[in-house]
């Protein structure tokens, strides 16, 4: 076999298994999904449904969360002024990790009208993990205090994960762990998806094909120096 077919052989091989691993490789995967709340208030029960997303970014050993409402959910019969909502909420985790995230944001930033839905601002926490694999985050209770009042809304219809990520427990256990732990934090957070993970690994795939082809040049000159 001639020198440039070795080469051209060897480099084929080795972007085949660059773009092997690439098409391999998990991602995190994020949706957004509607929640019908319950929710209990000082003047009885109220119920809407809101399409919300959690998206994550890594930090550290962990991934801070952020939990978003598209739709506003209870309401009050008084206008609540500036900063008078202060709401949290859970994010229940499941798969390979277990327990949930307490997410929490700031006050309204302007009054609320009576009798108008209540936006939710974005809510942010963090998660550790404490075993490794794929791990789901789905949209838990929400609490909202107002005016020394404190409504409770629970979701009813059983939401699917609004975040699928695969993990890694710190020391790399797959076991043992004792579920998720959530702290607070602030500000708005970029979503993870597939662009990040395919720039680290289309770099994977560059170096075996630069391997590839230094393992072809090698052995294309043992073979020369062989017949002189």
């Amino acid at each position: 076999m001639s020198y440039r077919n070795r080469t051209a052989a060897f480099a084929s091989v080795a972007a085949l298994a660059g773009s092997a691993v690439l098409l391999a490789a998990p991602l995190a995967r994020a949706e957004v999904v509607d929640v019908n709340y319950q929710c209990q208030t000082p003047i009885g029960p109220k119920s809407a449904v809101s399409p919300i997303d959690i998206k994550s970014v890594k930090s550290g050993s962990g991934y801070k969360l952020t939990m978003s409402w598209q739709k506003g959910v209870s309401s009050s019969p008084v206008e609540l002024g500036k900063g008078a909502v202060n709401p949290s909420a859970l994010i229940t985790v499941g798969g390979a990790d277990s327990g949930s995230v307490t997410v929490t944001g700031p006050a309204n930033a302007a009054a609320i009208p009576a009798n108008t839905p209540i936006k939710i601002n974005d809510l942010t926490g963090t998660y550790t993990p404490k075993k490794t694999g794929k791990v789901t985050f789905t949209p838990g209770v929400l609490t909202i205090t107002a005016l020394g009042t404190k409504t409770t809304c629970k979701p009813s219809n059983n939401p699917q994960p609004a975040l699928t990520l695969d993990v890694t427990a710190a020391g790399g256990g797959s076991s043992g762990g004792t579920g998720a732990t959530g702290t607070d934090s602030g500000g708005s957070l970029p979503q993870t998806g597939p662009d990040d993970s395919a720039i680290a690994l289309g770099t994977l795939g560059g170096t075996v094909l630069l391997a590839g082809a230094a393992g072809a040049l090698w052995i294309t000159r043992r073979n020369q120096t062989a017949r002189r």
